[in-house]
């Protein structure tokens, strides 16, 4: 099960004062994509960091760069992340007047488009783009902060995301989760549906990263 699962280190966690340490750290480690959180101080009560600083990342990794926009008029900046070297660009379907629009958008960049959802918007405001993404994120914390606790609510909808997925025959489709991701949460979102895992903490917080991520993959192991 874990060779399936992938686990994005978010960089929302990292040591900014040596960031292309701490990406080349997570690399070595095994992790298999670099979450790269963007946040506004308008859409999420917190502020971090725009193009310029995935811009001056992208050349130091071979990871995919998972740029998670939680911002609002994303698509005013969709072109700029594009351009810095995002391989994947997620945006909220809460910040989206014009959803459709804005993932077409994303792909006429040049990059894949994912769909991210927070905790109390339902799997049913996103059912009608599920055929234009590459990937879905289920917030599984209010985003915004580091550190929060495992909303378990949120499996529902994993599960309901997973059917979806079935039914529609999405088998390329991904179903990422964000928050409070680690070795005892990790086999709940992976049963219910997830093949994503952004971990912050529990990977960037521990000293020894390549054992943080070998954590989590075995807690996977009893999966079927």
């Amino acid at each position: 099960m874990s060779n399936n699962v992938y686990i994005a280190p978010s960089i929302l966690s990292a040591d900014f004062a040596k960031l292309g340490e701490e990406v080349a750290d997570v690399e070595r480690g095994g992790a298999d994509w670099l979450h790269v959180d963007v946040m506004d101080g308008h859409f999420v009560p917190n502020l971090t960091f725009g193009a310029l600083v995935l811009q001056a990342i992208a050349p130091h990794t071979k990871l995919p760069l998972d740029v998670h926009l939680m911002i609002e008029k994303p698509e005013e900046y969709v072109p700029a992340f594009a351009k810095a070297g995002a391989h994947l660009i997620t945006v909220h379907a809460e910040a989206c007047v014009h959803l459709h629009r804005v993932l077409h958008l994303i792909k006429e960049q040049g990059v894949k488009a994912g769909v991210a959802i927070n905790p109390a918007t339902p799997a049913s405001a996103i059912r009608e783009v599920l055929e234009d993404v590459d990937l879905v994120l289920v917030m599984t914390v209010n985003p915004g902060f580091g550190g929060q606790a495992f909303i378990p609510a949120t499996l529902r909808k994993i599960r309901q995301l997973k059917a979806w997925k079935e039914e529609l025959g999405l088998s390329d489709l991904r179903i990422e989760v964000d928050g409070g991701i680690a070795a005892a949460t990790a086999p709940l979102v992976v049963e219910a549906g997830a093949d994503v895992l952004v971990a912050g903490n529990a990977v960037f917080g521990q000293a020894d990263r390549r054992a943080a991520m070998a954590e989590i993959r075995e807690s996977l192991a009893g999966l079927a």
